[in-house]
C-alpha cells in the first residue's frame, strides 16, 4: 500500500506539473508539496533517514561526491562545445529564449527545488528504498529506474520542436513526436540504473542529486551561452 501510495502522489503531481500547473512558481510548490507527502508515506513505511541516504552520515558523503560529479558534468559540456558538431547538442530553444533571470530562476530555483528535489526524493530516494527492503536492490533499481522513464512520458513530448539535435534525426512534425517520446523513456530508465547505482555505491541521496543538477542546470546555462556566443556565428 504504501509504494501504490507514492506512485500516485507522483503521477498526480506529474500531471499537475504537465496540464494544470501555470506559472514557474507553481512547479515548484507542485514538487516541494510532493516531496513532503512522499516523506510523510516513507515514515509511515517505517523508513528511516539512513535507508533513504539522509543521514548525518550520508551527507557528509554526498558533499564529498558532489563536487567531483559536477566538475565531470562540467568537463563533458566544455568538451561538447569545443567540437563544432558537439556544438548542435546545445540549440535548445528552451534555453535559448531564457532573459538572464529567467536562466537564475532555473537553475538555481526550478531545477534543483523542483525536478531534483522531487525526482530523486521518489525514485532513489522513497521508492528505491521501499523496493529494496521487499525485493532486494536489482528490483529497487529496475522498478524505480522503469518508473522514472514513465514519468518522463509527458514532459518529453515537445523536444523535437524544441531541440534542434533531436529535431535532426526524428523530425520536428507530429510524425516525430512517438518516436522522440519512446527514446526519451528509453534513455531517462538508463540514466536511472546510472543515477541509483550512485545513491548505492555512495549511500547517499546527495549523489544523484548532484548529478541530476549538473546535468540540467549547465546543460541550460551552456545553451543558453552557447545560442548567443557560438551557435549565433
Amino acid at each position: 500500500m504504501p509504494i501504490v501510495c507514492a506512485v500516485a502522489v507522483l503521477a498526480v503531481a506529474n500531471l499537475l506539473n504537465n496540464w494544470l500547473a501555470r506559472g514557474p512558481a507553481l512547479y515548484v510548490v507542485v514538487c516541494v508539496t510532493a516531496t513532503a507527502v512522499l516523506l510523510l508515506i516513507a515514515r509511515w513505511d517505517g523508513l528511516t533517514l539512513t535507508d533513504l541516504g539522509l543521514d548525518a552520515a550520508a551527507v557528509r558523503r554526498g558533499l564529498r561526491w558532489a563536487p567531483v560529479l559536477v566538475g565531470v558534468v562540467l568537463l563533458v559540456l566544455v568538451l561538447l562545445l569545443a567540437v563544432p558538431a558537439g556544438r548542435e547538442a546545445f540549440r535548445d530553444a528552451r534555453a535559448a529564449d531564457l532573459s538572464v533571470g529567467r536562466l537564475l530562476w532555473v537553475t538555481l530555483v526550478r531545477v534543483p527545488l523542483g525536478t531534483v528535489l522531487l525526482e530523486e526524493t521518489a525514485f532513489r530516494g522513497v521508492l528505491w528504498a521501499m523496493i529494496r527492503r521487499r525485493r532486494g536492490t536489482a528490483w529497487a533499481t529496475a522498478v524505480s529506474s522503469l518508473l522514472f522513464g514513465l514519468w518522463h512520458l509527458m514532459p518529453s513530448r515537445g523536444i523535437n520542436r524544441s531541440n534542434a539535435a533531436v529535431a535532426s534525426v526524428f523530425g520536428d512534425g507530429p510524425a516525430g513526436v512517438a518516436p522522440t517520446v519512446a527514446v526519451a523513456i528509453a534513455a531517462t530508465a538508463v540514466a536511472g540504473v546510472v543515477l541509483c547505482e550512485l545513491r548505492r555505491r555512495s549511500g547517499s541521496l546527495l549523489t544523484p542529486m548532484a548529478l541530476h543538477w549538473a546535468v540540467n542546470s549547465l546543460g541550460y546555462a551552456f545553451a543558453w551561452a552557447a545560442a548567443r556566443w557560438w551557435l549565433a556565428r
